[in-house]
């Protein structure tokens, strides 16, 4: 697949097993290794996705997201901070696609399995997985469990499907030129389900 010129995201290196601990601070030296490289990511992360909403290719710059077994395409001005999955405390008596709680710099926000929410299986959280927050336009306090960012994409370089005669309220999608297909994720449609809001059994 044609990949825009500027990806969004960057592998992080693997990290490496912790070793015996034959030298002194060995081992906290490789956990601030680790951190350091962290926060290199994301500060790398913030930085491409500022630079793609303002730049002369902000309508055609998505987020591209595997979520499932589905590829989708966010716009970027929908999406808030994206974040590795902590700790997330469950909620009683909630769908299962609800997770729970969990907190972003100080900020509790509720998760949601989106893939589950879709009707595919749960996800299995590892550490390719993000949490993305819907963006503080919103003013909701909420983010989506994907399987992994898979950084921008360009649409202009996608082919627009036919619309669903039988289902207007499908979104859009395209299919590149691996033939892969990518639909259009829409944080305001979202909002506007019932069911979203409808966290409770």
């Amino acid at each position: 697949m044609t990949q825009s010129t500027s990806p969004l995201t960057a592998e992080l290196p693997p990290s490496s097993p912790l070793q015996p601990i034959d030298k002194a601070g060995k081992v906290a030296l490789d956990a601030d290794s680790r951190r350091n490289r962290l926060r290199e990511f994301q500060s790398h992360l913030l930085e491409r996705m500022q630079a793609a909403r303002s730049g002369s290719e902000a309508q055609e710059s998505q987020l591209g997201l595997l979520i499932g077994q589905s590829r989708w395409l966010l716009n970027l001005q929908e999406a808030g901070e994206i974040v590795a999955v902590e700790q997330i405390s469950r909620v009683p008596l909630t769908h299962d696609w609800y997770l729970g709680l969990s907190n972003v710099r100080g900020t509790l926000i509720s998760v949601i399995d989106f893939a589950r929410y879709q009707g595919q299986a749960l996800t299995q959280i590892d550490k390719e997985c993000r949490i993305v927050a819907f963006a503080p336009t919103f003013s909701f306090n909420s983010g989506l469990l994907v399987s992994r960012v898979l950084g921008l994409r360009n649409v202009a370089q996608m082919t627009l499907q036919a619309p669903d005669s039988l289902d207007q309220a499908a979104p859009k999608r395209y299919i590149d030129s691996d033939s892969q297909i990518w639909s259009e994720l829409s944080m305001a449609q979202i909002l506007q389900d019932p069911r979203f809001l409808q966290v409770g059994l």
